[in-house]
Order: structure tokens, then C-alpha cells, then sequence
């Protein structure tokens, strides 16, 4: 075999297409992985030339890149991408080197090609992701930021910093630790030590108080977690969210807390009191004393039940392991102390493990207490079930007053939180909020004959503790 011919057989084997174009672009010669690549044969090739199949948006600087390498003095080496036609139709994108060494042996200038359209297009994969991402971070309002695993470096913070941590992107970006400087001092050393429990490889959730431009009267709630690799914490990532309007919507709600718990009750014991001593003393009196009085409770009740509501709506809504059992025989306890007369029963198997916030006896008392006292019977009775299967249910039935459809429509949200309506309290509003914040759901169904069964529903431990499906 001659030397020319083992030659040919070994480009024949390599993974790079091998060509050899003239001056003119014109084929002389091309291995094998022309059709492993591109589909052509290499007899298909040879003769034509290789600017037909260009695609028509780089054919010209492959050109003028090609032509500047074949005519340059010294020698010159370079490479060029672009889109190469293959035989079904399809844009493979090549990366072709080149240079202008030859010689009276070879038919051309060698140029080697490989197929990188994997690369290319995962390439602008991340170019568009990364634009989206950049448009994203751009109009958002929360604070998005990354740090090393450190904090010695600001690898990343969208625009929204400036405004809501009232500090430049410039000065944080020079010196990383500055950022601290923003922060409210009472909180600094809770941020601290959150910041050494994310370098440890711990997640993050707090508020604190920012931006000294206001005074640090800027809330801002913060969710961070270390980004792990082999074992090992990289970087750090998190976000931060404006929260002053809810922060003083929550002020707002203790002072109402605070004047109705002390300021209102104070004066309703008042009235309670004289009413008392009224019917005790003024027999004449006695009736429309005791209306008096019973409104006074009435009011007295729905202020606790509001103070329950506000405790709801403003504490930290943390759902938690809970066992509905026990939750549904404390509240079973409650009432059956209160309404000696009333015949209350349950039903439920050894446990049943869900998830709830702490208010969550407290609606159950209201479900069950409700169930009670708007019954007509000298012993009212009301039965609640707890069963299990792909949710945990609490079921309370009675044989009462059906509840009017405008109330049920608290319970189960259908009723619009601005429409105002003479209703019983604040208790099926403080049911509604309990079973909305653990992630449940509530049915309703009343016959018209009386009688009526509330179902709430709620996740399973599991459920509720189980990370996303992101299929």
C-alpha cells in the first residue's frame, strides 16, 4: 500500500471531517466522516464547493475568514463557526480550523471540521434562560442576590437592592461586607448568625429591618439557602421581599387587638356587671336588664373570638406536625366542660397525622361549640368523626338549626371578604382563616329540614411535608 493510500485510510478513521478545498472553495478531497456527520458520501462532495452549502447567513464571513487565512504572508491558523447543510435538509453547525499551509502534494488547503451543534445549541439554551432570567431579575421588586460560600464575594444582586436596602450595587459589589451596613443594628447579630448557619450548609428564614434612609423602617422577609456541591457549600443564594405594608397592617390589627381586649371589655364587664345588679335589684328592670346583660356577654365573646382571629392572621403562619386525634378530643373536652347538657360524641381512629397551625383547635372548639349552642334541643347533640384514607378529615354533624347559606359561605370562601351582612361573629371567619392558612379546605352541607355536617380537610404529614412534583 503506498504511503498516500495509508494516509487516505487513516483521515478515513478520524472523528473530524478532513477536507482539502481549493482556493476557490471547490472540493478535492474529504474522509469518511463526511457521512457520519453530514449524511453525504464523500464522492457526494468532492467537485462541489463547500459556499453552496453554507447557510446564507455565515457564508460571507466564512468566506472572507478563509481567504484572509489562504493569503496571509507568514503563516496563519484559525478557526471559524458556522451552519453547514447536511443531506436531510438540516443545519449542522461545524467548527472548521484552517490554515494557509500546502504544497504541490496536497490537492487544496486543509481544513478540519467537527460537529458542535450539541455545544451551540445548549449555548444559546443558556443565552436565552440567561436573558429571561436577566428581564426577570430586572422588573422584579423582591431582591435577588448570591454570594460565595464566604461571603467575601457578591457573585450577583438584580437592581432591586438599591431601592429597598437604600445602598448602591456599586458599594456592595466593591466590598461585600457593606451590605451589613444596611441593616437595622438591633437585628445585625440574628442576621450574623444566620449568615454562619447558611455557610454551614443550613437553610434561611427571618425578617428583619433595613435601609437607613428610612430609618431602618423597612421590613424586608428573607428565604436563603447554600447551594451544596460533593458535600460542600459553593455559594449562597436567596431572595428578599418588601413586607412594610404588612408589617403595619399588623401593628394596625394589635392596636384594634389591644383596644378591644382591654379598653372595650373593660367597659362591656361594666355593663354586664350593673345589668346583673339591675335584674338582682330592680324587679320591674329585671327583663330588659337581662337583655342588656346577654348582649354585653355576646360582645364579651365575639372580642375573644376576634382576638383568636387577629392572633391568626398576625402570628408567624408556621404549619406544623399536628395529630388531629388529639386536637379534635381537647376541643371535644372544651365544649363538653362549657355545655354539660349537650351530648357530644367522637369518633376516631388511634391517630391521624396532618399538618396545621396553632390556631387549628381553636376553630375546632368553634365548629363543635357552634354545632351546640344554635340547637333548639334541651340536650343538643353533635357527632364529630376523624377518619384518614389520602387526607385527613375532621367531619361535625348536628341535628340543628341549618346554618343560613350566607354564613356557609364564610366557611368555605365563597363569600367576598368586603361584603358586609349581619352574621352570628366572628367564629366561621376564624375557621375559614385557621383551615385557609393550614392548607385545608371546608364543605358545608345543610338540609333544609335542619341539621347540618361540616367537613375540613386536610393534607396528610406526609403530603404536606413532601417537596413539589416538578414533572
Amino acid at each position: 500500500m503506498s504511503r498516500s493510500a495509508s494516509l487516505g485510510v487513516l483521515l478515513d478513521h478520524a472523528q473530524d471531517k478532513i477536507a482539502l478545498i481549493d482556493a476557490d472553495g471547490s472540493i478535492t478531497y474529504v474522509n469518511d466522516a463526511a457521512e457520519r456527520i453530514l449524511g453525504y458520501k464523500p464522492a457526494e462532495l468532492v467537485g462541489t464547493n463547500t459556499f453552496d452549502y453554507l447557510h446564507p447567513d455565515d457564508v460571507d464571513a466564512v468566506r472572507e475568514r478563509f481567504t484572509e487565512t489562504i493569503n496571509s504572508e507568514g503563516y496563519t491558523a484559525g478557526s471559524v463557526d458556522y451552519r453547514f447543510r447536511a443531506a436531510d435538509g438540516a443545519w449542522v453547525w461545524l467548527e472548521s480550523r484552517m490554515s494557509n499551509v500546502t504544497d504541490r502534494s496536497l490537492d487544496g488547503y486543509v481544513v478540519s471540521s467537527r460537529d458542535i451543534t450539541d455545544r451551540v445549541t445548549a449555548e444559546q439554551a443558556c443565552r436565552t434562560m440567561t436573558t429571561r432570567l436577566q428581564e426577570l431579575s430586572s422588573t422584579t421588586s423582591d431582591v435577588l442576590w448570591m454570594f460565595d460560600a464566604d461571603w467575601s464575594e457578591l457573585l450577583f444582586v438584580n437592581p432591586a437592592y438599591e431601592s429597598v436596602f437604600g445602598q448602591s450595587v456599586d458599594i456592595v459589589d466593591a466590598d461585600p461586607a457593606s451590605f451589613l451596613d444596611a441593616i437595622h443594628p438591633d437585628d445585625l447579630p440574628a442576621v450574623r448568625e444566620a449568615m454562619n448557619c447558611l455557610s454551614a450548609g443550613q437553610s434561611v428564614d427571618m425578617e428583619y429591618r433595613v435601609n437607613p434612609q428610612t430609618n431602618y423602617t423597612t421590613w424586608v422577609w428573607v428565604q436563603a439557602e447554600p447551594i451544596v456541591q460533593d458535600g460542600e457549600v459553593v455559594r449562597i443564594t436567596g431572595f428578599a421581599r418588601d413586607i412594610t405594608d404588612r408589617r403595619r397592617r399588623e401593628r394596625q390589627l394589635s392596636v384594634m387587638d389591644n383596644l378591644l381586649r382591654h379598653n372595650i371589655r373593660n367597659d362591656i364587664g361594666v355593663i354586664v356587671g350593673n345589668a346583673e345588679l339591675i335584674e338582682e335589684t330592680v324587679p320591674e328592670a329585671a327583663d330588659r336588664a337581662a337583655v342588656i346583660r346577654r348582649t354585653g356577654e355576646s360582645l364579651l365573646a365575639s372580642a375573644e373570638k376576634q382576638r383568636g382571629v387577629i392572633e391568626a392572621l398576625t402570628g408567624p403562619a408556621a404549619i406544623r406536625p399536628r395529630d388531629l386525634v388529639a386536637v379534635a378530643e381537647d376541643a371535644v373536652e372544651i365544649v363538653r366542660e362549657q355545655y354539660p347538657a349537650a351530648n357530644i360524641s367522637l369518633s376516631a381512629p388511634d391517630t391521624a397525622p396532618t399538618c396545621g397551625i396553632d390556631e387549628l383547635e381553636a376553630a375546632v372548639v368553634e365548629l363543635i361549640e357552634n354545632a351546640v349552642t344554635h340547637n333548639e334541643a334541651t340536650q343538643p347533640t353533635v357527632e364529630v368523626t376523624v377518619s384518614v384514607d389520602d387526607r385527613v378529615t375532621l367531619t361535625v354533624e348536628d341535628d340543628g338549626i341549618a346554618i343560613p347559606s350566607m354564613e356557609s359561605s364564610v366557611l368555605t370562601g365563597d363569600h367576598e371578604m368586603d361584603a358586609l351582612y349581619h352574621s352570628s361573629g366572628l367564629g366561621f371567619w376564624l375557621v375559614y382563616w385557621v383551615v385557609e392558612l393550614s392548607e385545608g379546605s371546608i364543605t358545608v352541607e345543610t338540609a333544609d329540614s335542619g341539621g347540618n355536617r361540616i367537613r375540613v380537610t386536610l393534607l396528610t404529614a406526609d403530603a404536606a411535608t413532601a417537596p413539589p412534583d416538578n414533572k
